[in-house]
């Protein structure tokens, strides 16, 4: 369920700009095509005050709102209404999202999308056993669901799916605090990040996405459906990178993944859904499929006018901001991620891998620590740090011949490892530009930028992960019977990072 509120932003500007551009003629002379000089710009680029809103508001009074689209064609009554809440930025247009029109309560049924109005790979390349090939080998579903609507986007009104493509543009992918994917930024609004994994995280999904770009030309090939309806539309050609980039994370912000359906149908692009609804970690409700459609079942009462939410997996903030541009305080699936391996130029490296392997875990050990659950995090790694620690062959045979994870733990060597945990908590912290205080104090300024003010919060989340974790080892310092003890010498100690 990780995926299930997966992914960024469509940073589709409004449609009277045509954000997504008309695709360049890879061979003009056999095709030759009246052409607007218009593309997808950044939104400071795109988005112009006064006149910007004039448009929109004549395109929507001329083709009414998505709700009324999709009631047109298909959309069964249902007990939810669009409401809107402003932009930080004056030149944007208030966020729309969905809001409960009645009193519900746990059980009801808000709405119930069908099929018809719902975009899944199987509309897309009209073939299941493509979609397979495609999204088993290079390419993801993501991929293939923002080329399908950029293509479609260059159809303007003709486009069926006009109205919803419309309704991404308004959003522009902006999560709860009106904030876009920080795939989206600047090189200096990243440095918001700087001292958390997520700044690497985000560039390593940044250069994933460019890969696929490289790849799309064959879902235009492969894909009948595609290829016989822009049979002089090459993709890469078409479509610039930084397009089809923002193309991608507005779908990804908005993508639901469906459960117990056929690969072709599991990501779903539904309009009543993200990035309209709200995401909430402690939220059970889920978007699934029934029959010949997608129902959303609320988990618990709602007053009339209030914003409907719902699940969006089990995921860590740090991915929360970068599919969906905000961060949870409340979210109990916050997690850091400490990585002990055993020093491979460790004589002994073989028995210690025997050990640890027997034991379900890897020469290279990922240990998730969770918000709240520190304590347990650091107690659990304390086994794997003492046999790293183990240099003498006796002691090394003696925990071979034994069950379970347990070593000789000597005085000398429990300080060691205590202090080496020590010292690599307080080196992450030390990666931080800011400290915890000077975060509470940025947090509290009314006027902060809200990119920075995403990024404090991750990393104030991350601190306070990383001092519970080191007040926990300290505790255990503290609670050795002998404090004269120095550290026993390790040449091979286990590395950290």
């Amino acid at each position: 369920m990780e995926l299930t509120c997966l992914h960024n932003k469509f940073n589709f500007p409004p449609l009277p700009h045509l954000s997504l551009p008309f695709s360049k003629n890879p061979n003009p002379r056999i095709f030759p095509r009246k052409r607007n000089n218009l593309c997808l710009a950044s939104a400071s680029d795109t988005f112009v005050a006064g006149s910007r809103k004039e448009l929109s508001s004549k395109k929507d009074d001329e083709f009414g709102d998505l709700k009324s689209w999709m009631h047109k064609n298909g959309l069964p009554p249902c007990k939810v209404v669009f409401k809107e809440r402003p932009s930080h930025d004056e030149n944007s247009r208030p966020i729309h999202y969905v809001a409960a029109i009645e009193d519900l309560q746990a059980g009801d049924v808000a709405f119930s999308v069908p099929n018809s109005l719902i975009v899944t790979l199987e509309r897309v390349l009209g073939n299941e056993t493509v979609a397979e090939l495609l999204t088993t080998n290079k390419l993801s579903e993501l991929a293939c669901l923002a080329l399908y609507l950029m293509y479609e986007k260059k159809q303007g009104k003709k486009s069926f799916w006009y109205p919803y493509i419309r309704e991404l543009d308004r959003q522009r992918g902006r999560g709860q605090l009106a904030v876009e994917s920080p795939l989206l930024w600047s090189a200096d609004e990243l440095a918001y990040l700087t001292g958390s994994p997520t700044k690497a995280e985000v560039l390593e999904r940044a250069e994933g996405i460019k890969r696929e770009y490289n790849e799309l030309d064959t879902v235009w090939f492969m894909a009948g459906s595609l290829f016989q309806q822009y049979p002089y539309d090459i993709p890469t050609e078409a479509f610039p990178f930084e397009i089809f980039k923002q193309a991608f994370v507005a779908v990804q912000s908005c993508v639901v993944h469906l459960q117990k359906v056929p690969l072709a149908r599991r990501f779903a692009l539904v309009p009543l859904g993200p990035p309209l609804l709200a995401y909430r970690s402690n939220c059970k409700a889920m978007l699934s499929a029934v029959g010949g459609a997608v129902e959303l079942v609320v988990d618990r009462p709602y007053k009339a006018g209030e914003p409907i939410v719902v699940w969006c997996g089990p995921q860590p903030n740090s991915k929360l901001l970068i599919n969906y541009g905000f961060v949870d305080d409340d979210n109990s699936y916050d997690r850091l991620v400490v990585e002990a391996a055993l020093n491979t130029e460790d004589p002994q490296y073989q028995d210690k891998r025997l050990v640890v392997q027997r034991n379900g875990k890897l020469s290279v050990q990922v240990f998730h620590v969770y918000a709240g659950k520190e304590k347990e995090a650091v107690l659990d790694m304390l086994p794997y740090l003492r046999l790293g620690f183990v240099s003498d062959p006796s002691e090394m045979q003696s925990v071979l011949s034994s069950q379970g994870p347990v070593c000789p733990v000597s005085p000398c060597m429990e300080r060691a490892v205590l202090d080496q945990l020590a010292d690599y908590f307080n080196r992450r912290l030390a990666g931080y530009p800011t400290t915890l205080n000077e975060d509470e104090s940025l947090l509290s300024d009314p006027n902060l930028n809200p990119r920075r003010q995403v990024a404090t919060q991750l990393v104030r989340l991350e601190k306070k992960i990383l001092h519970a974790c080191l007040q926990v080892t300290i505790d255990l310092i503290d609670q050795l019977p002998d404090h004269t003890v120095s550290p026993c010498p390790a040449p091979y100690a286990p590395l950290l990072r």
